[in-house]
């Protein structure tokens, strides 16, 4: 009987051991992890409302994101690239093809009107063509721009017609997805999908209606 009362005494232990492991492991879980509304972001162009483009190109999405922190906390680097001679050229070489960008990781850009790769569900930051650093207060804040200019026809819009889009914006924590998984099933590819998807949504989300200018 002894002997049994000292062995639930241990096993008490152990199991309070183990609980206070779990519960550290939870807290520093929550500390490392970015906190949501952290960077907020400013779409410059399209605008609401606007017919963007001719023969369904020629547009822009050109963005900022402010960090709250230094240059290191955005995980982003200086990009300058572009279709055929402009992929990994210098000063600034980067990959040019739909996904996540590892010049700006954390971006989720989507256009519901997309035809190409996973359509409105890709995620098309990595054909930015530029991503540099705009202003920096050091320890504050950092503020990243990208911009990306359309140059084929066809693959957002289409030629001859006007078609209605929808810009989505949002940073992440960590490593974008390269494509976005309509996880509710409710036809939009949104917020509620990437936290479905179990990713961390740090900024504010940006969704803004425009048109493509097919003419």
């Amino acid at each position: 009987m002894f002997n049994s009362h000292i062995l639930s005494k241990k096993q008490l232990f152990h199991i309070g051991a183990i609980l206070l492991v779990i519960l550290a492991a939870i807290i520093g879980t929550t500390n490392v992890m970015a906190k949501s509304d952290s960077v907020k972001i400013k779409v410059l162009t399209p605008r609401k409302g606007d017919i963007a483009g001719v023969d369904s190109r020629g547009f822009l999405v050109d963005l900022v994101a402010s960090f709250d922190g230094d240059l290191a906390s955005t995980g982003a680097s200086l990009e300058l690239t572009g279709p055929g001679a402009h992929v990994n050229a210098p000063p600034f070489p980067g990959d040019f093809s739909p996904g996540h960008d590892p010049s700006f990781p954390g971006l989720v850009v989507l256009l519901s009107s997309t035809k190409v790769g996973a359509g409105p569900g890709q995620n098309l930051t990595n054909l930015f063509n530029i991503i540099s650093v705009t202003d920096r207060v050091e320890g504050k804040r950092t503020d990243i721009q990208a911009t990306w200019i359309i140059g084929a026809p066809n693959l957002f819009g289409t030629v001859g017609e006007n078609v209605d889009s929808e810009l989505f914006v949002a940073v992440v924590e960590g490593e974008a997805p390269n494509f976005v998984i309509d996880m509710d099933n409710d036809g939009d590819f949104d917020k509620d999908d990437l936290d479905l998807m179990g990713f961390n949504v740090i900024s504010n989300v940006k969704q803004i209606d425009f048109i493509v200018n097919g003419k």
